[in-house]
């Protein structure tokens, strides 16, 4: 009876992220500060009760949240208020994993959607890290780090196929390459990602349809690079296998070039027409079309499709989110500590005389491409030190930095972490599907990588500092 009851616990505070959720849409629909005020409070409960249910390291950062708390109250008068704020920039993120996680359970029942990914996995040599880039990226755009675990899973087990172990191992090592890389791809420019959502967020004058093209031209950059540094160094093994797909990639890829096409122009619809910020019309958007999509599919036998749906949203709430406990702390607190301790170290940087104007604006936007990744090979998360770093800083307009120039160097570098930080949820996952430490999969699959994309990142990022 012990072990039963903290479940039932959790399971009945997946009901808290999923309040979160329709809070913050409201919120951003009418701008009334009494829902985002109940919704911080609710990510606040649902952060106490998973607290209990996490390893020891997310529950540093919860005791990192409440000591800035008390720093705050014992040296500012404004500290109910930056706390508050704090909470909300959690909770919005809260809300914004919440939505997201719900079109990724749609996805996983989806038979046409499983078997792109399988699809993308057999390829021929000469083709399959080109496939399993592009797809990493086009099912990034949907499931985020859930892209990492599909792909990845059907990788590995196409590749498990291989009798010759050390073909088996380049082989399996190419995969996660391509995956991850084609995954980091998209947080240039992604409208549902937090890289695009945060750093426009925290720019003043950022907006997401300013920065979206711009972002979309580094995503470019880094695929063509990823796939040129493959084509010099991959191994010259032959496979014994013969090639496995021939059928046309627009007819296997269709299912989801559909589902993208519906997200990407429903989102971008939502944000024209009512005004709305890109993450209010994520928020709202993304887990209708997850219940649809949802009804869509053949319910299984002795279920009707309503009573399928109805089914799949309580296992989804009581069941899914729960096991998500550690990431609800882990990204409520990034947004949370980020955010608060910005308030806290903005006097402190004034009071010891540091004049942040005087630093050449140029070198501001080469560095926010390589302190984030740099920062997350300490084990920052982006989130925070996007959160906490970018809020220092004057504006870009004092600066003299247009806010999408700045809004590419931060996606930039925040995209290079994805591929090289041994503590992001990317890397853990590809180290895990291809049998090797994070750092492995981190900085020694990826090395030459973030030199190469991270210096023409550095330079494209320069180029609208100065051109726009």
């Amino acid at each position: 009876m012990t072990l039963l009851k903290p479940s039932r616990y959790f399971a009945l505070a997946g009901f808290l992220p999923a309040g979160v959720v329709f809070l913050m849409v409201s919120f951003e629909y009418t701008g009334y500060s009494a829902f985002a005020v109940a919704a911080s409070v609710l990510a606040a409960i649902a952060v106490v009760i998973f607290s209990f249910g996490v390893r020891a390291s997310r529950v540093v950062f919860v005791l990192i949240a409440i000591a800035l708390v008390l720093w705050a109250a014992v040296t500012n008068t404004g500290w109910m208020a930056a706390t508050a704020l704090a909470a909300q920039r959690g909770a919005m993120v809260m809300a914004l994993f919440t939505a997201l996680t719900a079109i990724r359970n749609a996805a996983i029942s989806a038979p046409a959607i499983v078997e792109c990914g399988r699809f993308l996995a057999r390829q021929r040599s000469g083709l399959r890290y080109t496939a399993l880039t592009i797809g990493g990226h086009l099912f990034a755009l949907i499931l985020l780090y859930g892209s990492i675990s599909l792909l990845g899973t059907l990788a590995t087990e196409s590749a498990a196929r291989e009798p010759d172990p050390e073909i088996r191992r380049q082989r399996t090592r190419r995969m996660m390459i391509a995956i991850q890389r084609g995954f980091a791809s998209t947080l240039c420019w992604s409208p549902l990602g937090f890289s695009m959502i945060i750093s426009v967020s925290v720019v003043p004058g950022a907006s997401w349809s300013a920065a979206a093209l711009p972002g979309l031209v580094s995503a470019l950059m880094m695929l063509v690079i990823g796939w040129g540094l493959d084509a010099l160094y991959k191994p010259q093994v032959k496979s014994n296998t013969r090639p496995l797909e021939t059928e046309l990639w627009v007819t296997q890829l269709s299912p989801l070039l559909v589902l993208l096409g519906l997200v990407l122009v429903g989102v971008a619809l939502l944000h024209t027409v009512t005004g709305v910020e890109v993450i209010g019309a994520v928020m709202s958007l993304i887990p209708v079309i997850a219940i649809l999509w949802i009804a869509m599919q053949q319910p299984p036998a002795g279920l009707t499709r309503s009573v399928n749906v109805r089914q799949r949203a309580r296992l989804f709430v009581t069941r899914e989110l729960p096991s998500y406990r550690g990431e609800f702390v882990l990204l409520f607190m990034a947004g949370f500590i980020g955010s608060l301790g910005a308030f806290l170290l903005v006097p402190l940087a004034q009071a010891q005389g540091l004049d942040l104007t005087t630093i050449p604006p140029w070198i501001v936007v080469a560095a926010m491409v390589w302190i984030i990744p740099v920062t997350g090979q300490l084990g920052m998360n982006p989130i925070l030190a996007v959160s906490l770093l970018v809020p220092i800083l004057p504006s870009p307009e004092i600066m003299g930095i247009p806010p999408t120039a700045m809004v590419v160097a931060i996606t930039s570098g925040w995209a290079l972490s994805g591929v090289t930080s041994p503590f992001t949820a990317s890397v853990m996952l590809a180290a895990s599907l291809g049998g090797v430490s994070p750092l492995r999969a981190g900085l020694g699959w990826n090395g030459v990588y973030i030199l190469a994309a991270g210096a023409a990142l550095t330079i494209w990022a320069l180029l609208l500092f100065y051109l726009l």
